[in-house]
């Protein structure tokens, strides 16, 4: 079987290069920006764009094809279920253990994926996780928008999140921001990657891969490579964060799209701004009973139905089934 590769390939390598430019500019200016002032702007962006894209989001009925030769998910179960969190800063990394309790209260694992030079990334932490079932993931080096800069930078950043990658047993990569280059990404030692999405405008870089599968992302003749593991599910901080939602119907009705059209429902938050506590929220948090409603409604409307598994796990059945084929 060919590695499979959606039809975003010219649109996802036309626009990278105008919209880095442009992520460039603001990276360069956000540090002078105060946070709230940074969100509110950001709230009108989305506001504007909303109803343009209403025809392709939450929901992209495109994405729903099937990969070539798709025979299914293990156990003949009706979609999988695949859940990561980002830990953007060190408030989000305080917050792990209270979301790692959360989970393992409901029965579900999951992946951290931390930022080794943005914050101190406690080994004692990483241990725990591990121990408890949890994966480790690396969320680029900085968080500063650099990554993609240049292909220099790159280069010299891809040898440094090796080392990380090597020294924390990682195998699995998401770039801040969902920056990403898909053909650059072949430097980094890594099963797969889940830097990109199905539909979602509001990113920075706005265009989507257009499938809610994994696909293999090639080089070498179509010998070596990664898989690409697109998250599906709107993240947490454009839901409750930049739009203001109230409650989880739109995860609802996407989780329920997904699992009708039999694909991976990837979703990616961020105990950075989930309040655990429930008090009075910052402009940047959400209460955090949004996540465990979600994960309720997952166990208690397809229960049985369901392949839960980390991230790495769907990336080595897809390679399995790459190889197979």
């Amino acid at each position: 079987m060919t590695g499979y590769l959606p039809s975003f390939r010219q649109p996802l390598k036309d626009q990278k290069f105008v919209a880095m430019k442009y992520q460039h500019i603001y990276y360069f200016f956000k540090p002078l920006i105060p946070r709230h002032i940074q969100i509110i702007l950001r709230r009108q962006i989305v506001s504007k764009k909303r109803s343009r894209y209403s025809h392709i989001w939450p929901i992209d009925k495109n994405s729903a094809s099937l990969p070539p030769s798709w025979s299914g998910w293990p156990g003949k179960k009706k979609f999988a279920l695949v859940l990561t969190h980002d830990v953007d800063t060190s408030r989000g990394h305080e917050r792990c253990h209270e979301l790692m309790t959360l989970e393992k209260l409901l029965g579900f694992r999951s992946s951290f994926n931390f930022v080794p030079l943005r914050y101190n990334v406690s080994k004692g932490l990483l241990e725990q996780l591990c121990k408890s079932g949890f994966e480790i993931g690396l969320h680029g080096l900085h968080h500063d928008g650099k990554l993609y800069k240049s292909r220099t930078i790159f280069r010299e950043r891809a040898k440094i999140i090796n080392e990380y990658l090597r020294q924390w047993d990682c195998v699995g990569f998401r770039s801040p921001s969902m920056h990403h280059n898909l053909e650059w990404l072949h430097e980094l030692n890594i099963l797969y990657d889940s830097s990109t999405f199905d539909t979602d405008p509001f990113e920075p870089q706005p265009t989507g891969v257009g499938t809610i599968f994994p696909f293999d992302v090639c080089h070498d003749g179509g010998n070596k490579g990664y898989v690409e593991l697109p998250y599906t599910i709107p993240q947490d901080f454009t839901l409750f964060i930049l739009m203001k939602e109230p409650n989880i119907k739109i995860w609802k009705r996407k989780l329920d799209w997904i699992a009708d059209n039999g694909g991976m429902a990837l979703l990616n938050t961020h105990p950075d701004y989930m309040n655990f506590k429930h008090d009075k929220m910052t402009i940047d948090e959400y209460p955090s009973r949004h996540y465990s409603n979600f994960l309720e409604y997952v166990r208690t409307n397809y229960e049985g139905k369901y392949w839960h598994v980390l991230p790495r796990d769907i990336a080595s059945f897809w390679t399995e089934r790459r190889v197979a084929g």
